[in-house]
């Protein structure tokens, strides 16, 4: 089965350096197949067709602690999880200069409509959606700063996601496409 890793708060601000390369290695020696990279991000690209999504969460969330010194959330989606998210992306949302588009992927504890009362959304300058598996946000470039979405830095919730703008998650999509 295909499936993507999405690593939490690596090479972000110049903390929880993790080379690439490197992480494709421990990805392998993991057990993990078909393992491809994108990004610096944290988002892998892999095949495994003996252990549940349970199980490998686990076992890669070890492998980066053995490997890295790193105690690293991982989010492990099927190819079948994430094409409804990828796919409820509205086709006109860009993120670019003009607008600032993001798919919050959310951990299972988390995962269920009612995530959006915790959001400090705020209609007329965001427009937020819930798929199962994320939240999709999106706001005009010059409406940024004035957004109630940056509230979710530092709260509960935070720790339960890991954020990608939809260009990255379009792009894993199509890499899982071709598997």
């Amino acid at each position: 089965m295909i499936y993507v890793a999405l690593l939490r708060g690596i090479n972000v601000g110049g903390n929880n350096k993790v080379d690439m390369k490197k992480l494709k290695q421990v990805f392998e020696e993991a057990g993990m197949s078909s393992v491809k990279t994108y990004i610096n991000s944290g988002n892998i690209i892999f095949t495994d067709t003996n252990r549940s999504k349970k199980e490998i969460t686990a076992v890669l969330e070890e492998a980066i602690y053995s490997h890295f010194d790193l105690q690293i959330k991982v989010l492990v989606y099927s190819f079948d999880e994430f094409k409804p998210i990828a796919e409820a992306i509205p086709a006109e949302w860009t993120n670019d200069t003009e607008m600032k588009s993001d798919v919050l992927f959310l951990w299972e504890e988390v995962d269920t409509e009612s995530v959006l009362d915790a959001l400090t959304v705020k209609p007329e300058i965001d427009t937020v959606y819930y798929v199962q598996g994320a939240v999709l946000w999106s706001v005009d470039r010059n409406n940024v700063t004035k957004s109630g979405m940056a509230k979710i830095i530092g709260t509960p919730l935070y720790k339960l996601v890991t954020i990608r703008n939809i260009n990255t998650a379009r792009k894993l999509y199509a890499m899982m496409q071709k598997e």
